[in-house]
């Protein structure tokens, strides 16, 4: 049964930084390509970024490309998504899944409990 643990999430204000981790157990993890995933509230959960099973190759939505970054340990069996220039639109709880592939992003698991990210104005 795979498990995701996301971590990293907080209270900030506008334009600074957090750094997300999710640790997947219960599968290969270097077997599977890594997303994020958002939800705020009154919200549909929406794609943010995307990296490929080696790291080789990643995806993002628009709203955050320049600003966030994803990248993977897959010694570690953890991805990562760095988190500059926040803004108050990126309050939402974070979620990490595996996905089909970078370009579709459909999730592949179960969701995790992700972690609140909350940026203040």
């Amino acid at each position: 049964q795979v498990q995701l643990v996301e971590s990293g999430g907080g209270l900030v204000q506008t334009g600074g930084s957090l750094r997300l981790s999710c640790t997947v157990s219960g599968r290969t993890f270097r077997n599977y390509h890594m997303g994020w995933f958002r939800q705020a509230p009154g919200k549909e959960r929406e794609f943010v970024a995307a990296i490929s099973w080696s790291g080789d190759s990643t995806s993002y939505a628009d709203s955050v490309k320049g600003r966030f970054t994803i990248s993977r340990n897959n010694a570690k069996n953890t991805v990562y998504l760095q988190m500059n220039s926040l803004k108050p639109e990126d309050t939402a709880v974070y979620y990490c899944n595996a996905v089909d592939n970078i370009a579709t992003t459909r999730p592949l698991w179960s969701w995790g409990q992700g972690t609140q990210v909350t940026v203040s104005s």
